[in-house]
């Protein structure tokens, strides 16, 4: 389970760094719970209650309501934890918007943004698996044989113009989750969308009847995938854990390097939202990156679908990923 924490002391030593700066900023964090909020803010900052915003494949895969949220409830009873699950990309808004005291998201290019604009004061990647492109069982647009997921899409998309009226090859997220801003890359690196001139701009979609948006999260779209026979792109944990009730789908394509999928909690800026509530974010942060939590993590899915849902990996203390 923890083959990559088999690395060198080096790495582990970054980890046991990011602990104790966890630990520090904790003990302050609670040591100012009873001040008043910096003038401006319209309140003071509630230590009793963590909002957290999260991508929905924790959800579906029913990580947080079977791992993470009863265990910290037990570690921290005097915390309330208020889950909001989203895409990524709303909860990274949300993180903009001072509606958020902790995020947990799978967009890595966000994520890192929010470092640099000084939203986020600490990214720790904790866990990873792969996207896993499912899709009818004859496997109509031949992506078995694909050797990246990019050629996949490119086979996807020839399939799918070649569809008479009526008929989807491909169901997206559309709604800029993680998930999405994936799938978005892999049809420009197949070629089948251009990439746009500013650098900040959104990634077009395809166009045409064969490809369809499904909103409400990552379920809902294997749902309507599932309705339509028809091909898409999702998180592995959220499909293995409802892969039974999703027939005819199968999995044509997982574990290529560019299907990676790395998950992390993202610590903000009190300094620039007062309301936040750092301190029980750190409480939350530091559970997921320890020693217990990525044991019951990398062990989640093991004895309920036979295989783990994710792969600890709170050692890589860095923005590699």
């Amino acid at each position: 389970m923890f083959g990559i924490s088999r690395r060198s002391l080096a790495k582990r030593g970054l980890l046991v760094l990011a602990l104790a700066a966890i630990a520090v900023i904790a003990l302050v964090g609670t040591s100012l719970a009873g001040t008043t909020a910096a003038p401006g803010a319209k309140a003071a900052v509630n230590t009793n209650k963590l909002v957290l915003y999260s991508t929905t494949s924790v959800r579906d895969s029913g990580l947080m309501a079977n791992v993470v949220l009863p265990a910290f409830a037990a570690a921290h009873p005097e915390i309330t934890v208020q889950p909001i699950y989203v895409g990524s990309g709303a909860a990274i808004q949300a993180a903009r918007d001072g509606n958020a005291d902790v995020i947990i998201v799978h967009s890595p290019a966000d994520e890192k943004q929010l470092l640099i604009d000084g939203v986020a004061t600490m990214r720790l990647p904790f866990a990873y698996n792969y996207f896993t492109i499912v899709g009818p069982k004859g496997d109509p647009a031949k992506i078995a044989t694909a050797t990246t997921a990019a050629q996949a899409f490119k086979r996807i998309a020839r399939w799918g113009k070649k569809l008479p009226a009526g008929r989807v090859a491909f169901v997206s997220r559309g709604d800029a989750s993680g998930t999405n801003k994936k799938e978005l890359q892999l049809w420009v690196a197949a070629g089948v969308t251009t990439a746009p001139a500013d650098p900040k701009a959104p990634l077009p979609a395809p166009t045409g009847a064969w490809y369809i948006t499904a909103a409400g999260g990552m379920l809902p779209c294997l749902q309507v995938t599932a309705q339509k026979n028809a091909y898409t792109l999702t998180d592995t944990a959220t499909w293995l854990a409802n892969k039974a009730n999703l027939k005819p789908l199968q999995v044509k394509l997982t574990k290529k390097a560019d299907l990676l999928n790395q998950y992390s909690v993202i610590l903000l800026n009190q300094a620039m939202h007062p309301n936040v509530n750092a301190s029980g974010a750190e409480f939350l942060a530091r559970w997921i990156v320890s020693n217990t939590g990525q044991r019951a993590i990398g062990k989640y899915g093991k004895s309920q679908f036979g295989q783990a849902l994710f792969f600890p990996n709170a050692f890589t203390i860095s923005n590699s990923f």
